[in-house]
């Protein structure tokens, strides 16, 4: 049996990764805010659609990596192929 992760240490290895993704979205965000017209695209579904992602981070179960990535797929259509 493969021996188990603990979450230490995966919070050793990822935490200045992590970190500095984080400060890239929060700069993104500041950049769309701090643009000229930015309240165009106060009600953009693009950018509601980033906030929902950053929200399910927020959240705490194993599964959001799963649920962000869902959010911007579009739903499955069993007919797809018959288009």
């Amino acid at each position: 049996m493969p021996e188990q992760v603990m979450a230490r240490d995966v919070l050793d290895r990822e935490y200045l990764q992590v970190r500095c993704r984080l400060i890239d979205i929060a700069a993104s965000f500041d950049r769309i805010d701090r643009a000229a017209s930015a309240a165009e695209v106060c009600d953009d579904p693009r950018l509601a659609q980033l906030r929902r992602g950053i929200e399910t981070l927020l959240q705490r179960d194993a599964n959001r990596a799963a649920r962000v990535q869902a959010s911007f797929s579009d739903p499955f259509d069993p007919s797809w192929r018959t288009r």
